[in-house]
């Protein structure tokens, strides 16, 4: 652990004040989420606290933001859509990271035919507009949470296989690479004990970089009305303040808002001090 602590990349986030202030938010929101999914919090967000479209009052924490055309705590529901934005950000970034960083290990490691039919498959999924093909998977799969996940997995493993792919073309011509083949090594064991954890500095600033585009995806595509179903998320709360702001109650689409523009905005710097910290090239 001390080990751990010590290493070049974790001196140079605990030197850099912002990225510390951003890993605290993050971890603010991932705790919030958690309260949410063991019901901490509870269902209050469904809940009728008072009369439609109320203004902020101090009254209770549930009426810090108001309430929204149904008399719900807009407050209540902004902290239980940190439940949907964190639970698609995790989801879609560890198994794009996973997945993306493999297939890219193996199309740079082999080569030849493995590669060919890999960067075909990748070049393929990057030629279609990302919204559209996120749209057009989330319509097959299903509206719902479920059929979000299947549409950032099956398009969130692109980036990090072709930036892997580009860096093991590169580490399979490393003298431990070909000392490893003269000691008999095989393939597969060299790809996950000598090339993969080699890469994993690209892989973790790709989880942070995924993590952030499926929280924006998720706001997009369940404004549409194709993503969650029947529980808030900030997409839902900016879609339901439409006719709310003809009559100035800009509070719901405010505070949908501001709670994603915060955590997009820490993750961004913290996957920018991350990328610092990781690169080999950096003093």
């Amino acid at each position: 652990m001390s080990e751990f602590w010590n290493s070049r990349p974790v001196r140079k986030i605990r030197r850099d004040k912002w990225a510390l202030a951003c890993l605290i938010i993050i971890i603010c929101y991932v705790l919030v989420a958690i309260a949410v999914r063991f019901g901490i919090i509870g269902n209050a967000f469904e809940e009728r606290i008072g009369e439609l479209h109320l203004s902020p009052s101090m009254e209770s924490w549930k009426h810090w933001l108001g309430t929204d055309r149904l008399g719900r705590s807009i407050f209540a529901r902004m902290l239980y859509s940190a439940k949907i934005a964190i639970g698609v950000g995790l989801v879609s970034a560890v198994v794009g990271s996973v997945v993306g960083g493999i297939l890219g290990a193996i199309a740079g490691y082999f080569g030849k035919r493995v590669d060919d039919f890999i960067v075909w498959l990748y070049s393929t999924v990057q030629s279609i507009p990302y919204l559209l093909l996120l749209i057009m998977l989330t319509y097959i799969a299903g509206k719902g949470i479920m059929g979000l996940y299947v549409a950032f997995i099956a398009t969130s493993w692109v980036g990090p296989c072709r930036m892997v792919r580009g860096e093991v073309i590169k580490l399979r011509e490393a003298e431990y690479i070909q000392s490893a083949k003269a000691m008999g090594y095989g393939d597969w064991r060299i790809i996950f004990r000598h090339v993969v954890p080699n890469t994993m500095h690209i892989v973790l600033v790709y989880f942070a970089l995924l993590f952030v585009a499926a929280i924006k995806s998720e706001v997009i595509i369940s404004f549409l009305g194709l993503g969650v179903q029947g529980e808030p998320s900030w997409g839902i709360m900016i879609k339901a303040s439409q006719a709310e702001l003809i009559n100035g109650f800009y509070w719901q689409i405010g505070a949908a808002t501001f709670a994603m523009f915060v955590l997009v905005l820490s993750f961004n710097i913290f996957a920018d001090a991350l990328q610092d910290a990781l690169d080999p090239k950096s003093l």
